[in-house]
């Protein structure tokens, strides 16, 4: 019996995977519950790009959420740094618990704001303008997302 090395090793899965009513992923999502320095973040973002590249798929954006900052980037060669967003996750997020700042936030609870806040920019069902609604849209990741039908898949 022939055991491949990689048959032991769980594969890596984003966090949360929104795809569009046509089942493409337009956006993967990494989250941790914590604040990261500067090179953790920078290794969750390759690990993201390492993930597009390897399933294969064109999926434009990829976005990275910790305790103090959301960076939405491109994970398409051609598009470049101009394509990327950094925003303060409490300034995001607090829009949907008031609390976020002043109590301890865990893994779920923060991917259930971060869920949150993608389905307001795509359906606008807490807001008309939910929070960073210009960023997204300038970066051109609003278009693939706003009225959309889509679907979670969500790691376990």
């Amino acid at each position: 019996m022939d055991i491949k090395f990689s048959d032991n090793i769980p594969q890596y899965l984003p966090d949360i995977v929104f795809k569009n009513r046509h089942e493409n992923v337009v956006l993967l999502v990494e989250i941790k519950a914590e604040k990261l320095e500067t090179i953790f973040r920078q290794n969750a973002i390759s690990q993201l790009k390492t993930y597009s590249q390897n399933v294969n798929q064109d999926i434009p954006f990829g976005m990275f959420v910790d305790l103090e900052e959301i960076n939405i980037f491109s994970l398409t060669q051609e598009q470049n740094i101009k394509d990327s967003v950094s925003l303060k996750t409490n300034d995001i997020l607090s829009t949907y618990d008031p609390e976020f700042s002043q109590k301890r936030i865990f893994h779920f609870h923060l991917e259930t704001l971060v869920q949150s806040w993608l389905r307001d920019l795509a359906y606008h069902w807490n807001s008309d303008s939910p929070p960073a609604y210009n960023e997204v849209a300038k970066i051109g990741l609003l278009s693939l997302m706003e009225g959309e039908e889509h679907t979670y898949r969500i790691r376990n």
